[in-house]
């Protein structure tokens, strides 16, 4: 079992930066795939980033690439978004979450997950 709790989120004006923590329970952080996941009110769920167990892999969404970047911290059972240049675009409940050993493209997957933070609120007024 795994319990994850974001935090970080605020208000920021376009163009500034937000960095969101994920803290996990366990001992066993560093067997999961973290993924960073965002809804918007009215829209679906969407893929934002992921960082294999290791940290030496990392994969972005689009509309994120070059702007964002995940990190994670093994030893202190922690992951990151660190969020750069954001946009209005940008607003939604940003949610991290867990997944067993896995890599590749299935990643990008809301339903590949196993455990899910109760999300942190990120607002980019412009």
């Amino acid at each position: 079992q795994v319990q994850l709790v974001e935090s970080g989120g605020g208000l920021v004006q376009a163009g500034g930066s937000l960095r969101l923590s994920c803290a996990a329970s366990g001992r066993t952080f560093s067997t999961y795939t973290m993924g960073w996941f965002r809804q918007a009110p009215g829209k679906e769920r969407e893929f934002v980033a992921a960082i294999q167990w290791t940290g030496d892999a990392t994969y972005y969404a689009d509309s994120v690439k070059g702007r964002f970047t995940s990190s994670r911290d093994n030893a202190k059972n922690t992951v990151y978004l660190q969020m750069n240049s954001l946009k209005p675009d940008d607003t939604a409940v940003y949610y991290c979450a867990a997944d067993y050993l896995r890599w590749g493209t299935a990643v990008v997957g809301p339903h590949e997950y196993d455990y899910w933070g109760q999300g942190t609120q990120v607002t980019v007024s412009s």
